[in-house]
């Protein structure tokens, strides 16, 4: 299953899986000067970050391993950075995980 985000698509998404299922979640280059810099799961027992990486082009892309056989939700959350500018990375996309054992939304 593949999410994509583009410039001037919402900040936040929802998504419903089923456990096993494994995300790619693809994000576009920016318009502004910010690069992606990291994706981080706020729960990674039921969503894990399972793979990482950034291209010269300024996209990302990260698999998202969902929990095998427990259900419950997570918070992916996306992060940006200007190359060249000190500080720390801010968050700018979040992706609401729900893990069931049946699909009901999206």
């Amino acid at each position: 299953m593949n999410v994509t985000v583009s410039p001037g698509d919402a900040v936040e998404q929802r998504l419903c899986v089923r456990p096993g299922t494994v995300v790619s979640l693809v994000l576009k280059a920016r318009k502004d000067d910010k690069r992606w810099t990291a994706v981080h799961s706020s729960v990674p027992v039921f969503v894990a970050v399972a793979g990482w990486r950034s291209a010269t082009d300024g996209s990302a892309r990260a698999s998202l391993r969902c929990a095998g056989t427990r259900g419950g939700t997570a918070d992916v959350t996306a992060s940006a950075k200007a190359p060249d500018v000190a500080g720390a990375a801010r968050v700018v996309f979040t992706l609401h995980v729900s893990v069931v054992p049946y699909t009901t939304q999206g």
